[in-house]
């Protein structure tokens, strides 16, 4: 987390810190040692992401503080040809290390054996950062972002997903597009969706807050499930943070479904004519620690802002790929029930594929939540690493654009409104997604941050659907 966001006062720490009774960046391999002397843990759990986007974990149960350390200090190594196909990783030299990050640990709520888990990169034979691996890539966009304009990014997620239950006489209440904010009873999900913040608060993430969603599927034969929509706002973190933060919710999400008998979905569409599951990103340039306003003082969009905007105008179409990957997530495109489907950026515009969402002020007129840039395009398929690497690479593009400024005033929703601007529309098609990857290739392939055999697989599976 940046200086700036770290530096508050807390209610205390919860999970792992408040067991060790240390903050997280200062835990050491000893710590853990030290948890398995005391009996909190007994199993250990390498989790890590893999090449389709879902996390991963290899599990271990130590004998002793030895074969312990080696582990955290070591990682272990894996096959990766399995984790990461068709991205160039010989089948006969294909061996990769999973590389622990001891502050990222956390208590599985879901084991019944006492587990410690911890969050993995990957590195290859050699000791170096994967190419392949998401969390590389993310990185390596990121210090690509820091040397080229001197900036960072920080992301949030807002999850959003489907609870669904077979009716019974209790399931009065429920009616389509009248959900957003309600409380119980007139929504079944509001336990679990509580449980899973107090769950993510432990496992060390920052969450903002959750809330019942518009979204309500009557029942329908034969299965007679009811589908109930809610979301969880993440807080803002750097993007390793915030890709991973993104996962292990939906992680915790269904896991707490599958304990309550209930079904979880984060599926684009659930049925048509029906609100689906976007995943909105909102993205925040820092300098030194610090986050940089979006507005400068008299109302212009500072530099930082501009560039932003101006890349994902540029490269939005392009960063479906990786933000829209489910046939579902065309059809909520096209439906456009909140989901934009023209590329323009806009003040507190939710049809816009770029928002900038209004702040709270206290009573002296002071914001009290950072302004942030609302990217509205990806869904529930998103593939949260690659999405805020390509929007971070995005950030580079719009600082380099000549004429950003008459880019930005002919795509501003209002102009576009007003029959001054222009627009073109998001792609139809993942035939148009492949064309637009194209376009960008160089972009993301710059600096070696986009391995080309993995957009040469991306680029043929588009091709195909």
């Amino acid at each position: 987390m940046n200086d700036e966001l770290a530096g508050q006062d807390t209610f205390g720490e919860g999970g792992l810190e408040r067991t060790l009774g240390r903050l997280r960046e200062d835990w050491t391999v000893e710590d853990l040692v030290d948890l398995f002397r005391r009996g909190r843990a007994r199993g250990l759990s390498l989790m890590h992401v893999g090449g389709d986007g879902w996390l991963k974990r290899l599990d271990f149960m130590p004998h002793d503080a030895a074969s312990l350390r080696r582990v955290c200090e070591a990682g272990e190594r894996a096959d990766g040809s399995s984790l990461f196909p068709r991205s160039g990783i010989p089948t006969g030299a294909s061996d990769i290390v999973l590389r622990p990050r001891i502050e990222s640990g956390f208590l599985d709520p879901f084991s019944a054996v006492p587990t410690l888990v911890l969050m993995c990169g990957h590195a290859g034979p050699d000791g170096e950062p994967l190419p392949q691996s998401p969390d590389t890539i993310v990185r390596r966009a990121m210090e690509r972002l820091r040397a080229h304009t001197g900036t960072d990014l920080l992301a949030l997620g807002e999850v959003e997903y489907f609870l669904g239950k077979r009716r019974d006489e209790s399931d009065i209440y429920g009616a389509d597009d009248r959900g957003y904010h309600s409380v119980s009873p007139f929504v079944f999900g509001e336990p679990l969706r509580r449980r899973a913040l107090e769950l993510l608060v432990d496992l060390g993430l920052n969450v903002k807050y959750g809330h019942s969603e518009v979204g309500y599927i009557e029942a329908r034969e034969p299965d007679g499930v009811i589908w109930e929509q809610h979301e969880i706002e993440l807080g803002l973190e750097t993007l390793p943070r915030a890709d991973e933060a993104v996962l292990l919710t939906q992680w915790v999400l269904r896991n707490l479904a599958h304990q309550n008998g209930m079904r979880c979905s984060t599926e684009p569409i659930m049925a048509e004519g029906h609100a689906g599951n976007g995943l909105h990103f909102h993205l925040a340039p820092a300098r030194n620690g610090k986050l940089t306003p979006v507005r400068e003082t008299g109302g212009s969009l500072s530099d930082p802002a501009r560039w932003l905007i101006g890349g994902l105008v540029q490269t939005g179409a392009a960063l479906m790929a990786f933000g829209n990957r489910a046939q579902g997530s065309l059809t909520r495109l096209t439906q456009a029930k909140e989901a934009p489907n023209r590329i323009t950026w806009g003040e507190y515009d939710r049809s816009a594929l770029i928002r900038l969402p209004a702040q709270a002020m206290d009573s002296r007129g002071r914001p009290v939540n950072p302004a942030t840039i609302e990217f509205r395009l990806p869904d529930g398929s998103v593939f949260p690493h690659l999405l805020l690497a390509g929007a971070a690479l995005a950030m580079i593009k719009g600082a380099e654009t000549e004429g950003l400024d008459e880019l930005l005033e002919a795509t501003s929703a209002t102009a576009v409104k007003d029959g001054k601007g222009r627009a073109t529309s998001v792609p139809w098609s993942f035939r148009e997604v492949a064309a637009a990857v194209a376009e960008q290739r160089d972009a993301f392939e710059a600096d070696g941050v986009f391995p080309a055999a993995l957009l040469d697989g991306l680029l043929s599976d588009l091709s195909h659907l």
